[in-house]
């Protein structure tokens, strides 16, 4: 009705409401529903499941009367059970009918006609979807949390090989004190088990089923949520219904995990990278994680190293778009619509990564000797011998600092090395500095000097003594393990109910007893 032919006295006419009629505008399919159905096939499996317990749940619920006739459910299950053997590829899946739940509402209505009408009672397509994904980033998770736990076991692993390969540590690049690679490379175990538990954590949260939520206020069809979980292998249902059908921020906290656990990586990579090099030469690179240069045929580039660190620039980016497109007002899809797709994406990107590192410290070549040439050429026991100083001559650290740092200053000048630091030149520093000797001329300073004796000392909790390092290296081994075996008693779980849920499904299919409780299929 236009506004010349409303009747007198009239209320005026609102915004349109109902349907649209009529298909989607061109522009449209290419810029929305074109780039949801390029994510289906991430979410196909999922939505199968998701279709199979909600039927399921309102044609055998385990209490109160069945929603759906008994032969359309018998239909509708046998046509699921038909979808699950069908890869995603070779599903009709079209932008032209718009989300791809309005492409599996096509396919089931071209099959079984208004009898698949019945798949929309008391459940919104997002619902579908949200059940979908979070089925899918389980999964997902799980494999994230053992290639983690991998990663950290390996670094533990080479941690114990190398608990007496002497090294001088370095901050800015620049010596800092005696160590040994056993202890650097554990250093990167403990925030790569850290990155696990966070994903383990995110993983809690993707486990709480959003099922029966409805759009905001759940549906009069459903009796108990926790059916519908337990068929699918939840365990937990995510209480407030307009919570658990807009929430986002679990996704935040898995795609900032991967992000974490990948810089970490990263943190690594540009050190081996410039460890590789000619000027350090203290690691090599295996064949199979190098690439040559097609012109320069001396070239032996870190090609892996270089992927490490720019998934870790990837991996920043999108965590920062997952956090922008999510700046929306409540109970928007746009804050999900494309996170179906790239959140899968962010986890498997990092997934590859951690096995590439894997891979890489596996293999990675340790030349001992060089870093111990480099360690003995320094003054990284600098520290050490102030300390000795401030102890043995009874003065204050600061004192000490500024004799120790004059000697050194001495010693470099005219081609001397940290080791070859006397009690005479102490002696001469001091007097330069604090106007007297300090009674060094003569003394053994070996203990101070000595980058071996110094590593040794290191017996404090946490410290680079060869023994506390194999202690530290087991610890995050035993950690790795059972990082590893809870995902793995996730991922078993899972697969277990699944197997339960399809079998209900086909004795339902074949119009018998589904034989599921509340408490699991």
């Amino acid at each position: 009705m236009t506004t010349a032919s409303r009747p007198a006295g009239s209320a005026p006419v609102g915004p349109p409401v109902g349907p649209p009629i009529g298909p989607p505008a061109a522009e449209l399919v290419e810029a929305g529903f074109d780039l949801e159905n390029a994510d289906a096939p991430i979410l196909h499996h999922g939505m199968n499941l998701a279709d199979l317990a909600h039927l399921l749940d309102l044609a055998h619920p385990p209490t109160g009367a069945s929603v759906i006739p008994p032969d359309a459910a018998r239909s509708l299950l046998a046509l699921l059970l038909e979808v699950m053997q069908m890869p995603a590829g070779d599903f009709p899946y079209d932008p032209a009918n718009g989300e791809p739940y309005n492409s599996r509402e096509r396919y089931f209505v071209s099959r079984v006609g208004d009898v698949a009408g019945w798949l929309h009672a008391g459940r919104p397509r997002r619902e579908a979807v949200r059940v979908a994904f979070r089925l899918r980033l389980r999964g997902d998770l799980a494999d994230l949390i053992e290639a983690a736990a991998a990663l950290a076991a390996e670094l533990a692993s080479r941690a114990r090989e190398h608990a007496a390969t002497l090294m001088a540590d370095q901050t800015y690049l620049q010596h800092a004190q005696p160590s040994t690679f056993g202890h650097y490379i554990l250093s990167f175990a403990f925030p790569v088990l850290r990155g696990g538990r966070r994903l383990s954590d995110a993983m809690a949260w993707t486990d709480a089923s959003p099922g029966g939520a409805g759009c905001v206020n759940g549906t009069r069809l459903r009796a108990d949520r926790r059916h519908v979980a337990a068929l699918l292998g939840f365990r937990s249902v995510a209480e407030h219904t307009r919570d658990a059908m807009w929430q986002v921020d679990g996704l935040f906290d898995m795609v900032g995990a991967a992000a974490g656990l990948v810089l970490t990586q990263s943190k690594l990579a540009e050190d081996l990278e410039i460890w590789a090099s000619q000027e350090f030469d203290y690691v090599t690179l295996a064949d199979g994680f190098s690439r040559a240069s097609v012109l320069m045929p001396q070239k032996r580039n870190p090609y892996a190293l270089s992927i490490i660190r720019g998934a870790a620039g990837t991996l920043t980016g999108r965590l920062a778009g997952l956090l922008a497109v999510a700046k929306t007002p409540s109970a928007r899809s746009d804050n999900l619509i494309f996170a179906y797709g790239e959140v899968p994406r962010a986890l498997s990107l990092a997934l590859r990564t951690t096995r590439l590192t894997t891979g890489v410290v596996r293999t990675l070549e340790v030349n001992e000797a060089r870093m111990r040439a480099a360690l003995e050429s320094g003054f990284s026991q600098a520290t050490d011998l102030a300390e000795y100083v401030m102890q043995t001559c009874a003065i204050d650290y600061r004192s000490a600092y500024r004799v120790v740092g004059h000697a050194v200053r001495q010693a470099s000048a005219v081609g001397l090395r940290g080791s070859d630091i006397d009690g005479a030149l102490l002696d001469s520093s001091a007097t330069e500095i604090i106007g007297r000797p300090l009674g060094l001329t003569g003394r053994d300073l070996s203990a101070a000097l000595d980058p071996w004796q110094i590593v040794v000392s290191r017996t404090t909790l946490g410290g680079a003594a060869p023994d506390e390092v194999i202690r530290m290296a087991d610890q995050a081994a035993a950690q790795a393990r059972e990082l590893a075996d809870e995902a793995q008693r996730w991922r078993e779980a899972y697969r277990a109910a699944e197997d339960a849920l399809i079998a209900a499904a086909r004795r339902g299919a074949a119009g018998q007893d589904p034989g599921f409780s509340v408490n699991g299929a």
